[in-house]
């Protein structure tokens, strides 16, 4: 199955319009009008017994047919508990096999998944459950240092003596529901086995009936991101949004159903979730996910063993393979294509990346969770020259603009924000119109908070940021956000938190901070402050304590001038980058 082609790198639809830095997709492949179930049965129906994912870790693999049973026993389980289509059901994991499941089995009953970061913290995962409203939530027991049970545990105390099902928690008001991964059990939770064999009284004509209700502008997914105004926002996206973008993402790489894509990049993230699994699926392509977390050895042995043909991967990823001692033990014959993304590709990283691991055409893709994500993606026949210094052209059925601080398009080659405007733009942000109409202008330019520029041939190059998101290894990182939490320690007058540039993660997180008058504080105060309430990539690594904090006459604060003296200070070398 190979439901649209792919877009060539000298399509003349996609160079600037008009003399302005402003271009559209080519559109000669229609937009898919289907649900998230639809495109898997699709995939089910022209792929049967074919492998559909693989979990080497796990030691789990599923034929199309097998996944599809998987889905329909889960999606039948969760009917039973009285879920019904619209609901929000939260998923708290790692790339385990029941995320996948998890995905298609609340796709098929209308229901809305939210993505939780495995990363987050107590603070951070009240904050999202209670946001957008989760009435379920499916979780693993734990990942790496996070212990999700006893975060869970400690948030909602009444687990204990709940039955499962029926928890009212006083923290949690419209958390009813937590399934739990794995065969031990745990007070006031359901077994994630125990559901699915619920779903064996739930027939497949019922939840086609279910299914043929739905429609592919309902809101199915719902994504946090953020922004300088600090709280986390929950953007709603729709099966036509990441349906289609998860299919033209593949197209640009030539896939089709005879193609093995390596995916080490987390499900709960667009890179994962639609870039790599409703990508595959568009195509009937085979998904691996060599483990729960990203390890170079697991992702070498996996692309070796399965016969991958793509990987995906951030810089960062693709420099832990490359430099890894036992990377020239593997066999990477196999490989074709894949893409880099989520943080500034290094041109250097890039160019080992085709001549070390057989990747001659991988692509570039730049985007954002707002909208669904990919607005520009390198083509796999694009010159290397291209594809190593900008994020390639427009995708299909998307319009990108540059516009000046005027509002105006600016020209080819000039610099200003990145406007999208097409099928990919998100519903907005759940509960939030207010901050959608920011976002979202009445035109339907999303305003994306990148400085970029379009050059005479149409192809994009990311310059900066209007915004001051910092990239830390692929995971943005909000500086309000952080700021927002330092400011509840009680030592801390004021703070300042920015990006510098590290040549591992691509930037470290700053913070200077000025103490309450009087009091001593120490950099190891600060950072145990964080330990387990916000991600582990959002504490800062160097912290300083400042008098004042340099600000403009009107009192904002200027952040460049710390982030040179920081690079001053360190001696950091600022890295040139795609």
């Amino acid at each position: 199955m190979n439901v649209a082609g792919s877009s060539s790198g000298t399509d003349s639809s996609r160079t600037p319009i008009g003399g302005l830095a402003h271009v559209s997709g080519e559109r000669s492949q229609p937009l898919l009008t289907m649900t998230i179930p639809q495109l898997l049965a699709s995939a089910v129906a022209a792929q049967g017994d074919r492998d559909a994912a693989v979990f080497p870790e796990q030691d789990q693999r599923f034929s199309w047919t097998e996944l599809a049973r998987e889905v329909d026993a889960f999606a039948g389980g969760l009917h039973t508990l009285g879920l019904r289509k619209g609901d929000r059901v939260g998923i708290w994991s790692p790339n385990r096999w029941e995320w996948l499941v998890t995905q298609y089995a609340t796709a098929r009953l209308g229901l809305i998944l939210v993505n939780i970061n495995p990363a987050y913290r107590v603070y951070e995962l009240e904050y999202a459950l209670n946001k957008v409203g989760c009435v379920a939530l499916v979780t693993a027991a734990r990942f790496k240092t996070s212990d999700y049970l006893g975060m869970l545990q400690a948030l909602a105390p009444e687990l204990a003596a709940a039955e499962p099902g029926r928890l009212k928690a006083a923290k949690l008001p419209a958390l009813t529901t937590i399934i739990r991964m794995g065969d031990d059990r745990t007070p006031g939770m359901f077994n994630f086995a125990d559901i699915s064999a619920r779903g064996a009284t739930v027939g497949k004509s019922a939840l086609d009936a279910i299914t043929a209700t739905l429609k592919p502008e309902d809101a199915i997914n719902i994504q946090f991101t953020s922004g300088t105004t600090g709280a986390p926002k929950g953007a709603t996206l729709t099966h036509s949004n990441i349906v289609n973008n998860g299919n033209f993402v593949t197209a640009a790489m030539n896939f089709s159903a005879d193609d093995r894509l390596c995916i080490p990049v987390p499900f709960y993230h667009c890179f994962g979730m639609v870039m790599g699994s409703l990508g595959s699926v568009s195509k009937g392509a085979t998904m691996v996910f060599p483990g729960e977390g990203f390890d170079p050895v697991a992702t070498l042995r996996a692309v070796e063993q399965e016969k991958c043909t793509a990987l995906y991967g951030v810089p960062t990823m693709f420099v832990a393979i490359l430099d890894h001692p036992e990377f020239a033990k593997f066999d990477l014959s196999a490989l074709r294509t894949g893409i880099m993304a989520g943080a500034p590709c290094p041109i250097e990283v890039m160019k080992r990346v085709n001549a070390k691991m057989n990747m001659r055409e991988v692509t570039i893709a730049y985007g954002m969770t707002e909208t669904s994500p990919v607005s520009f993606q390198s083509a796999v026949d694009d010159p290397l020259d291209r594809r190593v210094s900008t994020v390639g052209r427009i995708h299909p059925h998307v319009e990108v603009k540059i516009v000046g601080d005027d509002g105006a398009t600016l020209k080819p080659g000039e610099r200003g924000e990145l406007c999208t405007r097409g099928y990919s733009v998100m519903q907005g942000y759940w509960g939030d119109p207010e901050k959608t109409a920011e976002a979202i202008d009445a035109d339907g330019w999303m305003h994306t908070g990148d400085l970029a520029t379009i050059d005479a041939d149409g192809y994009c190059n990311i310059v900066g940021r209007v915004k001051d998101m910092v990239i830390r290894g692929g995971e943005n990182v909000y500086p309000r956000e952080v700021e927002e939490f330092l400011y509840r320690h009680p030592k801390v007058r004021e703070v300042q938190v920015f990006g510098v540039p590290d040549t591992r993660y691509g930037e470290e997180i700053c913070a200077w901070v000025v103490p309450q008058a009087g009091v001593e504080v120490t950099e190891e105060e600060i950072r145990a402050f964080c330990k387990d309430q916000i991600a582990h990539y959002k504490v800062p690594r160097y912290v300083r304590f400042k008098e004042s904090l340099p600000m403009t006459v009107t009192g904002k604060p200027q952040k460049f001038l710390m982030r040179d003296a920081m690079i001053d200070e360190l001696q950091l070398v600022v890295a040139k980058t795609a």
